[in-house]
């Protein structure tokens, strides 16, 4: 096999967070390489079920560099418009990009990084992990959950609700995905909501601006050693969306508490009532995609792995952008990861300067 070309970066995935990185790298003298295993622009909006809209306007939708343009459909961004958005912005900014390649394994060789993806292998001096969380969505453990028959998916691959028309569905999950799907299959079928705490409603002027104004505040508070009092509304509540609202005024929009156990055609409740069901939907979330660093020793007891701002605390030069909150407040929303992936690509810069600075110039 040919001695692999050496790059100063590699950046696994090609996604919002990947790309919104490297658009500041590309703003350096440091070589890179975009490694994603997707098989076109999109990352995991190209997974998102169809009907999905964004909390916020087009302009605070945005990406470093250049704004998200305004959708040609009145409301808020949806799914397929991001999609093309970030498809453009690779277009755009000419990023070097190999796709599809999923990164098995990294490993130490010397001072050197060895990317390996099937029988391909990279060297850089630094690798930046941002492959998100899609393909790893968490489905709880159930008491008896084998037995259950009927039909079980994750909102990971939802795509509409056609397949569940005139069933019983029971839904899963108190957060703004629970709450959006069960709002558009609720239209179709007979519908259940499971929440594991009563679900908590925004007032319904609350969009993505105001929770991303909430989070840069929090952020600087952090940053400044100071506290600040939440408001009124976590950061994690439902965000009334158009389809929500209207889920509310016909009264599907009522959480039952969690069951005690699956039985083959429903599940049963502690006091002994129990329901039947033709599908259950998981709108249950996801886990931190990291099994290409596993081999590492790394990734501790919570699925997450060390960091200092984003920088692993146990491996040198290895970076992770866009899990969510513990790699950088809001960088997981388009509008939130500007903050953290200029600061992570500026550390990248002064840490390769550090041990070879003639490499940079």
């Amino acid at each position: 096999m040919p001695a692999p070309n050496v790059f100063d970066v590699i950046i696994i995935g090609a996604g919002q967070s990947a790309l919104t990185t490297a658009y500041f790298l590309r703003r350096t003298s440091l070589s890179y390489l975009l490694l994603d295993e997707q098989p076109g622009p999109g990352g995991a909006w190209l997974h998102a079920w169809e009907s999905l809209r964004l909390f916020s306007p087009a302009a605070w939708s945005s990406i470093a560099g250049w704004p998200m343009p305004t959708p040609t459909e009145p409301g808020n961004p949806t799914r397929n418009d991001v999609i093309d958005y970030l498809r453009r912005y690779e277009d755009r900014y000419q990023f070097p990009i190999q796709r599809p390649v999923r990164v098995d394994t990294i490993s130490r060789l010397d001072d050197l990084w060895l990317v390996q993806a099937g029988d391909q292998q990279w060297l850089a001096r630094a690798v930046i992990s941002a492959t998100g969380t899609w393909s790893r969505p968490f489905i709880p453990a159930s008491p008896g959950l084998e037995r259950f028959q009927g039909q079980q998916i994750h909102s990971a691959h939802y795509r509409n609700p056609a397949a569940f028309a005139g069933k019983r569905v029971m839904v899963v999950g108190g957060g703004n995905s629970g709450a959006q799907i069960l709002a558009e299959v609720s239209r179709v079928s007979e519908t259940v909501w499971i929440t594991q705490e009563p679900p908590a409603f925004l007032p319904d002027e609350v969009d993505g601006r105001v929770l991303f104004e909430r989070a840069t505040a929090r952020w600087k508070a952090q940053q400044e050693g100071r506290s600040i009092d939440e408001p009124a509304g976590g950061f994690g509540d439902i965000v009334m969306v158009p389809p929500v609202r209207e889920a509310r005024e016909r009264g599907v929009l009522v959480a039952e508490r969690p069951f005690a156990h699956f039985t083959a055609t429903g599940v049963e409740w502690e006091d002994g009532h129990s329901e039947d069901f033709d599908a259950v939907i998981w709108c249950t979330g996801f886990r931190p995609a990291l099994d290409h660093l596993r081999g590492l020793g790394i990734i501790e007891a919570d699925g997450k792995v060390l960091v200092e701002d984003t920088r692993a605390v146990k491996q040198p030069n290895l970076w992770l952008v866009g899990y969510g909150d513990w790699t950088g407040m809001a960088s997981a929303t388009l509008i939130g990861v500007t903050r953290t992936a200029r600061s992570t690509v500026d550390q990248v810069v002064r840490t390769l300067a550090a041990v070879s600075p003639l490499a940079l110039q």
